[in-house]
Parts: structure tokens; sequence; C-alpha cells
């Protein structure tokens, strides 16, 4: 039989799922409109009117960061565990479907969805608060961090779900991550400074942390030192490559 490569009908498939599960739905659109514009609102009183546009800013970029974590991190280890449990993937390797595309489709697909949500959820905040209009240049450096971002979140998910192979296990993991990373990195309203200094450690290893903390800064231009952001996307990047290829071994290790 030949082996079947990646294709449009594929990744529509794969989007299907995406979109089918409740929960990327919510927290990956609808979540993060609610929180911004909550969080704003809870601004609005306690500073000055002209400082409004840049809180607003603050805020809505921050909030950009729940798309890919509820996205690819939650979403999408939720799926595929689920897969995993009932065998999917085995049944899509019978017919013909190589391992690569099947996961070439799933991170396109997921990609696709965090981009329409990512549009949605920039309409929306835009549309009810006053926010600053970035430089193109700073727009695009967002842009750009937070789909590396989503890429690593997706290696990630992709390794815990193969790790444990059950959706009880992954959902536990990957949600205390998502919580662990929204306290740590500020986006729960509590500022990095305030947090005890092991944890502030940890969130300077974060790259969500300077997207949250120091993107507003160089919103409507000015410079920016990006080498501990940089740093920060190589140390998760190579964390989640080292689980990943963790899972590759203990899978290669359960067939043999």
């Amino acid at each position: 039989m030949n082996a079947k490569k990646l294709s449009l009908r594929l990744v529509g498939y794969e989007l299907r799922n995406t979109a089918g599960n409740w929960f990327t739905i919510f927290f990956g659109i609808a979540f993060p409109i609610l929180m911004s514009l909550l969080i704003a609102n809870v601004f609005v009183g306690q500073i000055p009117t002209s400082a409004i546009p840049a809180a607003n800013t603050g805020v809505f970029i921050t909030m950009s960061l729940i798309i890919p974590l509820a996205t690819l991190l939650i979403g999408y280890a939720a799926n595929y565990s689920q897969e995993l449990e009932n065998e999917v993937p085995l049944r899509f390797r019978l017919f013909g479907f190589r391992e690569q595309s099947m996961l070439g489709a799933k991170m396109i697909a997921n990609l696709i969805f965090m981009t329409i949500a990512l549009a949605i959820y920039t309409v929306a905040d835009y549309l009810l608060l006053d926010i600053q209009v970035p430089q193109l240049s700073s727009a695009l450096i967002l842009i750009a961090a937070l789909y590396v971002l989503a890429v690593i979140l997706f290696v990630l998910a992709h390794a815990i779900s193969s790790l444990t192979g059950k959706f009880g296990p992954t959902y536990g993991i990957t949600m205390t991550l998502y919580f662990g990373f929204m306290v740590i990195c500020g986006m729960m309203g509590v500022s990095v400074d305030r947090l005890p200094e092991g944890l502030q450690a940890v969130a300077g290893a974060l790259p969500m942390t300077y997207i949250s903390r120091d993107f507003a800064g160089f919103w409507q231009g000015g410079s920016y030192d990006f080498t501990p952001l940089l740093s920060s996307f190589l140390l998760l990047g190579l964390i989640a490559c080292a689980f990943l290829f963790a899972s590759i071994w203990k899978n290669k290790r359960k067939i043999s």
C-alpha cells in the first residue's frame, strides 16, 4: 500500500477535530477576550485617563498568550491523548497514512485555528478597548513570538500525550502547566517581581514572561534587547524536544 502524504483533506479533517473541542473554542477564543475586558475595566478606576490606552495595550498583549497556551498546550494534548486511547493513529497507519503526514496535518490545523482565534481576539479587543496602534515591526514581532511559542507548545503537548498515552494524566499535566505558566509569568495579575525568588528564576526562563512584561514598552516604537527572550525560547524548545525524544524512546521500547 502506498503511503498517503500530507493533503488538504487531511488538514481539513484535523481542523474539524480541533474546532470540535469545546474547551479549545472557549479558552482559545472567548476566555482571552473576557479576561482582557475584565482586567482592563478593573484598571480604569485606578490609573489616569491618559494612561488607559497604554495599560489596555499591556493587557491585550498579555492575554494574547492565552490563545497558544489553550489551543496548543491543552486543546491539542486533549485531542491527541484521546486519539491514542482509542488507537486512532494506529488505524490511520493501517490505512496507509504516514505518521509524519498526520503530525504535519495536526500542526497546520492547530496553527490555522490559532490564527482564526487571534484574529477574532484582536478585532474584539480593538473594538471594545482603547488600545494603542502598534508600529508594524512591533506587531510582526508579537505575531512571530506567538507562533514560535505555539510550535514549541505543540511539541511539548505531543510529547506529554505520547508519554502518558491516556487522556486523564495528559489533561492533568497540561492544565497544571497552563495555570502554572499563567501565574508564574505574570498573566494572572501578580507581577513577577512579587513572586518568591525561586519562582522568579523560573519566570525568567520562560518566554511568556518577557512577552507579557516587555512588549508593551516598544509597541509604538523604541529599542529592546531580545537576548533574554531568545534565550528563553531556546531553553523551552530544548525542554520540549527532550520530552519528545523521551516519548519516542518509550514508544520504541514498547513496540520492541
